[in-house]
């Protein structure tokens, strides 16, 4: 399963998508939140549940729990539905939002199915998406093209025994630490970030340096055959060396720190 943060209004709603199923399920506390405004959407869950299973509705019924990234930024257990039973939650909740959601919901759907037919298209989606958000043309281009490095290192540490998300985030981290000299997760706390993707918020520069060490571990790795997760990590601290020697280079030649507090969280002045 392949977790991810869909934008509705400005809105983050936690997702994941079941590739063996092919269905989208989402964050029912994000719903509640969206479709109430309400400044605690799990206890209105919870009291929606308690009454909707009273009643019999069978959307308590098929409610799943997935893991998901929660505020802490560790993956929790949430109760998430598929999109014909979030139609139905929609029902079941008073709102002036709940037009634009199904709307919303139906879309999702669709475009899936489009990108399972053109698989291009799911890459228009993502730039349109982050037009929208605010991003310049020249970030969003950074960031596919990290994002086309990320994929290939990725595919590589499948191809040579790498399987478990466990092991994915650890290798990450390596290189994250080795280039920035943060972890994933203080990186995450100096912008601020909770359930946001770090890498949608970081600055052209901090995108170029993770390219970099992610591109510089994979050629690594590639050399030395590295399979498993010691020999991969052993490639990690290369690619992420690699970089951060180029990051003091860039900073001593320009002056400009590369790792930065600067966020696009609504609201945030990224200059402050």
């Amino acid at each position: 399963m392949k977790t991810e943060i869909k934008i509705f209004e400005q809105h983050d709603i936690r997702s994941v998508y079941d590739e063996k199923n092919e269905k989208w399920f989402f964050s029912v506390i994000d719903l509640i939140s969206v479709l109430t405004g309400s400044k605690d959407p799990r206890n209105y869950w919870k009291v929606l549940k308690n009454r909707l299973r009273k009643e019999g509705n069978q959307t308590v019924t098929n409610c799943n729990r997935l893991k998901m990234p929660a505020h802490d930024g560790k993956m929790r257990l949430t109760d998430a539905l598929d999109v014909e039973n979030c139609l139905r939650l929609v029902q079941s909740v008073p709102s002036p939002q709940a037009e634009p959601v199904k709307l919303w919901l139906a879309r999702v759907g669709y475009e899936r199915m489009k990108e399972m037919s053109d698989p291009s298209s799911a890459i228009d989606r993502a730039r349109e998406t982050y037009k929208k958000l605010g991003r310049s043309e020249k970030w969003i281009q950074q960031r596919m093209t990290g994002q086309e490095t990320r994929n290939k290192l990725t595919d590589y540490w499948k191809n040579h025994d790498i399987t478990e998300e466990r092991e994915f985030a650890i290798l990450t981290n390596i290189i994250h630490q080795e280039w920035s000299n943060l972890c994933v997760r203080d990186h995450k706390t100096l912008k601020k970030l909770k359930i946001q993707n770090l890498r949608d918020h970081m600055t052209e520069a901090e995108l170029i340096f993770t390219a970099l060490a992610e591109l510089s571990t994979r050629n690594a790795a590639e050399s030395k055959n590295a399979t498993g997760m010691s020999e991969n990590a052993r490639a990690a601290k290369i690619g992420g060396g690699i970089a951060r020697r180029a990051k003091e280079d860039f900073e001593a030649q320009t002056g400009k720190r590369v790792v930065s507090g600067e966020n696009f969280l609504p609201n945030n002045d990224p200059k402050k």
